[in-house]
């Protein structure tokens, strides 16, 4: 049998714990179920995270990875800043449409951590790495579109958090894909109100 390095052990943890928690909810996640689901041994999760906090940490990590790397990376540099914009949300939002239970998971990570007094701070963490991710895909937009954005980025980026994560839970809700996409027009068109040609 082919050893297995903590690094691979602990991308299959991060993964088991996923679908664990999609189907047995957070609260019942335990971490024999999620060693028995990636077919570790129970040593093995001690060995490759500190704790359950910072398994939970990954987890949210490694979603928003998915949901926003993919999105930046589908837009070629030097495209007309309304392809940029548009086809980095579409994009983003066919990863929601794709993996619902994934991103349902992380409403139920933040409600769980926050009424857990010791994983509170996970909360605000989880949220705090959202900004920097949205932060981070505004200054790729404005880079690929040689454009900068006329709000300040930090503002901009806590605006682009609240309406696609409103976006996102509302359409978790109702499933209506009109209204979902029309709403995100309305996000795109305010992105190009806000874009002006980069100063040299």
């Amino acid at each position: 049998m082919t050893r297995r390095s903590a690094d691979e052990r602990r991308e299959e943890l991060i993964e088991a714990a996923i679908r664990v928690m999609i189907r047995d909810g957070v609260a019942r996640t335990t971490t024999r179920a999620i060693v028995g689901e990636a077919g570790l041994p129970l040593g093995a999760f001690h060995y490759c995270f500190r704790s359950k906090e910072e398994l939970l940490q990954s987890v949210i990590e490694r979603i928003m990875v998915r949901a926003l790397g993919p999105a930046v990376a589908s837009v070629a540099e030097g495209a007309p800043t309304e392809e940029v914009v548009r086809t980095t949300l579409h994009a983003y939002w066919d990863r929601i449409r794709q993996h619902p239970d994934e991103h349902l998971l992380t409403y139920e990570l933040t409600q769980y951590a926050l009424r857990q007094p010791e994983l509170a701070e996970l909360a605000r963490r989880q949220y705090q790495h959202y900004l920097e991710v949205s932060h981070s895909s505004l200054e790729t937009m404005a880079q690929l579109a040689g454009i900068e954005w006329s709000v300040p980025l930090p503002v901009l980026a806590r605006l682009a958090l609240g309406v696609l994560d409103g976006l996102t839970l509302t359409w978790l809700l109702d499933r209506d894909d009109a209204q979902a996409d029309a709403a995100l027009e309305e996000y795109a068109n305010y992105l190009l109100s806000v874009a002006k040609p980069r100063q040299h």
